[in-house]
């Protein structure tokens, strides 16, 4: 090797067929330049995990008193003592349109105005990863994942969409709902000969040039609100052809070996969330993805837990405590056990240079809502070292601050040249190592 050679050469050269999923699961993204002998830096990564109905504001949340590295973790947050150097808690974000209390998810990641767009109840814009996805996954098979949960959005308390992510028509981008389709999405092997997909590719292509042509045919003679809705479909369009492009270049790539064995189907809360955690971490360790969400169940988890109190009326614990309150910190407390195993994870997971997943990808972790139905102070953690954050600490941000601040700080921690993201005002710089 005179030259240094981009993985999708390799995975089309015989010799290197065999070898290259071990390579990839050891992270490589290219091989040392003779030039210099060294090997490229692992790529950055972004997680995003949320869940509804927020927490136990009196046992989740440390004490805002106890500002900065010296506080004491809380009850609810007791299970990611072994990581307290290595993540920060934020508190006082805000998504100043959300006004819904059954929303936890919808508007998370967008900050956006819900009935900001005249003559439609309902508006949504884009989500961060997706502004991630843009700068971060140039070179993987998949620009983003979006992993949802079977449970009903009501019940776990998110809200309509389905998804965590939405693109930049501000549409739900749907996603894996459970283990078993996320590993089959991510490491099934495509047994269709080449030449048939190369043909329905080629199929693809022609019904949206002649979908295009037609369009274009109709824009003549439309009044203002017809070439919107024309526009938008435009637009639709486009983000298929950017997928068909995708899926054009990695065509005859096999996929990479799955380093985990595949999920048996029917789990649901405990362990389907564990397991979704593990495929998580599998999809950055093979280097298939960079951004993934998670819109994590809350119902099943409770279930899974031999609750039999319903989620909706667990969040309402601050309405005669008792048995609700118990189940809600038996609640928070399952999070935390499974948040704490994700980082531990992401920090055995090794690189090809010597460092951890950990070291290289940031986890964003809470809800728009508070607790109940209450959305002021937003549950945030954020954990890993990828986008330059200052960890261990218990951070109190100024009053009204937006959420998306915290987003815009993550983007540009990757890199991304964003300069506002939804409701954003700046960049929270406290948040900065």
């Amino acid at each position: 090797m005179n030259t240094p050679l981009p993985r999708r050469h390799f995975l089309q050269t015989s010799t290197a067929l065999i070898a290259l999923p071990f390579l990839e699961s050891l992270g490589f993204r290219k091989f040392a330049s003779a030039a210099t002998g060294a090997n490229a830096r692992p790529p950055k990564r972004l997680l995003f995990i949320g869940f509804g109905w927020g927490v136990t504001e009196e046992s989740w949340f440390p004490n805002v008193t106890q500002k900065g590295a010296d506080y004491v973790l809380p009850a609810g947050l007791q299970p990611l003592e072994r990581h307290k150097a290595d993540f920060t808690v934020v508190q006082g974000l805000v998504n100043k349109y959300n006004t819904n209390g059954h929303y936890g998810s919808t508007f998370w990641l967008t900050g956006a105005n819900e009935f900001g767009e005249p003559g439609q109840s309902f508006h949504n814009s884009v989500s961060v990863d997706q502004v991630a996805a843009e700068h971060l996954s140039n070179d993987t098979r998949f620009d983003s994942i979006s992993l949802d949960c079977g449970a009903a959005a009501g019940s776990s308390g998110h809200g309509p969409g389905l998804s965590l992510s939405w693109n930049g028509r501000g549409k739900p981008i749907g996603g894996p709902r459970n283990p078993l389709e996320a590993f089959h999405r991510l490491f099934a092997k495509d047994t269709t000969p080449i030449e048939q997909q190369k043909v329905m590719l080629s199929q693809r292509r022609s019904v949206l040039d002649n979908a295009m042509e037609e369009a274009r045919d109709l824009q003549r003679g439309l009044g203002k609100t017809d070439k919107a809705k024309l526009d938008e479909y435009f637009q639709g369009i486009r983000a298929i052809e950017t997928r068909l492009s995708r899926d054009e270049k990695w065509l005859g790539v096999p996929r990479i070996e799955a380093p985990l064995l595949e999920p048996k189907p029917g789990l649901a809360g405990y362990e389907e969330i564990k397991l979704m955690y593990d495929i998580m971490v599998a999809a950055l360790q093979t280097d298939c993805t960079r951004v993934l969400t998670y819109r994590q169940p809350v119902s099943t988890l409770l279930t899974s837990l031999d609750i039999k109190l319903d989620s909706h009326t667990m969040s309402h614990y601050h309405t005669g405590r008792g048995e609700k309150e118990e189940v809600s910190k038996r609640r928070d407390l399952s999070q935390s056990e499974l948040l704490a195993r994700l980082f531990d994870k992401l920090k055995s997971t090794k690189e090809a240079d010597g460092t951890s997943l950990f070291d290289h990808t940031t986890v964003a972790y809470g809800s728009n809502i508070r607790t109940g139905h209450t959305l002021d102070n937003c549950p945030t953690i954020l954990a890993g070292r990828g986008a330059g954050l200052k960890l261990g600490q218990n951070h109190v941000v100024t009053k009204d601050t937006p959420l998306c601040n915290a987003w815009l700080t993550l983007l540009q921690g990757v890199g991304s040249n964003a300069e506002r993201h939804g409701d954003s005002t700046g960049v929270i710089k406290e948040l900065l190592a």
